[in-house]
């Protein structure tokens, strides 16, 4: 689980050459101009958004289109000096940094405002105002790895303060904010079990859909022992989870790696406090085959393209593989 990212370097190149300056950066990159927001939200973490303006602008208010270059800004920086382009001065826009606050938000900016003396505002207000040396902290209910746009930032503090020295004190900060915020997380055990023992693709399965739905922090993992019926014992793979996900939406969502069409890959079974969370809790489904189906559609509804198309490629060669 991430509850903290970068967001993209933004800079503002001053030129009386506006045109020429737009021209070499499509070429030199391979990238065409965009409105500004659809850049923000395509971003990536230290990818760079480079604004071409007048010469005279001393603000850094961000115009209406902008290119967004897939390298880190000192990448970006050296291609432009070293090609030689009319850039009469470089201004650099705060340093935006998100965090994940699933709910309470506007305790969570309260809280980050006093701690690090910054003013709350919404983020369009605070991309006007900061300047270079000052830092943003866009706070969002949305997971840090999926794009992220102006639309799902649900507040911004703006801290006049260098962002290496606010980092540093956030990055220790943190985990006791978000225990301020949220002071009762789940602790869930998940149980896999493979009769065809490939344990690695199903581990590998389970880890890809954790990290790309953001479902929690995994506290440990290793073997165990299982006893279905009575002098039976199996092997399982059990790992522990601390999350702010309800339980039994995890369930439902990890119900749907058990099987691919009819074909059971694995047994998942989560417990929280001991305590199985059966599948008839989980809805009104009159079988196994029907809760998986759904569940599965979920499931491919929120994992991200490439996760989704990794997951595909492993579970062809396990339904390949599977006993009838």
């Amino acid at each position: 689980m991430r509850i903290l990212r970068f967001g993209p370097s933004i800079l503002f190149l001053r030129t009386p050459h506006a045109e020429a300056v737009r021209g070499a950066l499509a070429e030199m990159f391979g990238v065409e101009e965009m409105p500004t927001d659809e850049a923000i939200k395509m971003s990536s973490e230290f990818e760079t958004i480079v604004f071409v303006t007048e010469e005279w602008k001393k603000e850094t208010i961000p115009p209406e289109t902008a290119f967004l270059i897939g390298f880190h800004a000192p990448v970006v920086l050296s291609g432009i000096i070293n090609a030689g382009l009319p850039v009469e001065k470089v201004h650099v826009e705060s340093t935006l940094i998100f965090i994940r606050v699933p709910s309470r938000v506007e305790e969570g900016l309260k809280l980050l405002s006093e701690k690090y003396g910054g003013v709350i505002m919404d983020i369009r207000t605070a991309l006007d105002e900061g300047e270079t040396g000052d830092t943003i902290i866009g706070v969002t209910r949305k997971k840090l790895n999926s794009p992220i746009g102006p639309e799902d930032i649900d507040g911004a503090v703006l801290v006049r303060r260098d962002f290496l020295s606010v980092y540093r004190e956030l990055s220790i900060d943190l985990p006791v904010l978000l225990l301020k915020l949220m002071p009762e997380w789940n602790e869930i055990t998940i149980k896999i079990y493979d009769t065809d023992k490939r344990y690695e693709e199903n581990i590998e399965r389970l880890m890809m859909v954790i990290e790309d739905l953001d479902l929690g922090f995994v506290v440990g993992e290793g073997w165990d022992w299982d006893y279905p019926r009575p002098f039976m014992r199996v092997p399982v793979y059990k790992l522990k989870l601390l999350t702010w996900e309800d339980p039994v939406r995890v369930k439902f969502l990890l119900k749907g790696l058990e099987y691919r069409g009819y074909k059971r890959l694995c047994d998942i079974d989560v417990f929280v406090e001991g305590k199985k969370i059966h599948w008839t809790s989980l809805g009104k489904y009159d079988s196994k085959f029907e809760l998986a189906k759904a569940a599965r559609e979920e499931l491919e509804k929120n994992l991200s393209g490439d996760v989704l198309e990794r997951l595909h490629r492993i579970e062809e060669v396990l339904v390949s593989e599977a006993r009838d």
